[in-house]
């Protein structure tokens, strides 16, 4: 029994029990079910919850390493907005995404690393708690593949548009967030019935809160909030989502670059800012 469990798994592209020695899954035909590549992928799989817990603390790191940074300019002001704030010089090191980095010093990989930068205590509890509300509903309509590509690939394209648009510097992971409400928009709006009527309807206020924030409240990037949305409905459309288009091998390979890359800029930005800011 022990032999048989050790020589058995997920399939990566189906997720049904397989023999790893198998040529190809017999129930869904990916070939070589047990080779490494494709095990590799099958890692999303699992409680949901950890997945948005990984983000959340991926985020929450990286916050605290951009107030040790720099930690005699650290904002400690009454003012709750920008309590706990980050130096500005420490946010650029670390891939502040907008005109004033891209075209400078810095490259297009801050428009992966601005995604998990933010401004204060107060900026990344508001997007972390929307994150946590909204990204169980993306991995539940759209699978957890799904998700990590919306929520990456709209991030990056949602700072495109805003670097596009000429915004100096922007950080934080509202534009991803943004990414998620989009989908939802498109799922909610394609699925129709009561159910994607009422969830079009409930996301649709969020859409208004989100703008009505962005217009009342000084600083903020709206063109980042609009391009993650609609970089949201066309990542929805384009990737489908569960009851359309069953999970293919394609959307774990594009979500397993996706996380990829998203490690691989940020220990970047990490050292190179430690380096610089230290030497």
């Amino acid at each position: 029994m022990n032999k048989a469990k050790r020589s058995s798994m997920l399939c990566p592209n189906c997720g049904r029990l397989v023999s790893i020695h198998e040529p190809t899954c017999h129930h869904c035909g990916i070939a070589r079910p047990g080779a490494w590549w494709n095990r590799l992928l099958s890692g999303w799989r699992g409680d949901p919850n950890r997945l948005v817990l990984w983000l959340i603390y991926l985020n929450g790191a990286m916050f605290l390493v951009s107030l040790v940074l720099d930690l005699r300019y650290i904002s400690v002001t009454p003012n709750p907005l920008s309590f706990l704030s980050p130096s500005t010089e420490a946010l650029v090191l670390l891939g502040a995404a907008g005109t004033g980095t891209m075209q400078g010093v810095q490259g297009w990989w801050t428009l992966w690393a601005a995604n998990y930068l933010h401004a204060g205590i107060l900026h990344i509890f508001f997007n972390m708690a929307a994150l946590r509300q909204l990204a169980p509903l993306v991995i539940r309509e759209y699978g957890p593949d799904r998700m990590v590509s919306i929520y990456t690939l709209g991030g990056v394209l949602g700072f495109l548009v805003s670097y596009l648009a000429g915004v100096r510097l922007t950080i934080g992971a509202s534009a991803a967030v943004c990414a998620l409400v989009g989908a939802i928009l498109y799922y909610g709006r394609s699925r129709g019935g009561s159910y994607g009527t009422a969830l079009f309807r409930q996301v649709g206020g969020w859409v208004l809160f989100i703008f009505i924030f962005g217009f009342v409240v000084p600083g903020i990037n709206n063109w980042g909030h609009g391009g993650g949305m609609a970089a949201g409905i066309l990542l929805g459309y384009a990737l489908g989502y569960q009851e359309r288009k069953p999970v293919r091998l394609w959307h774990k390979w594009i979500a397993g670059a996706c996380a990829l890359v998203t490690l691989l800029v940020l220990v970047y930005a990490v050292f190179t800012a430690f380096l610089i800011r230290f030497s």
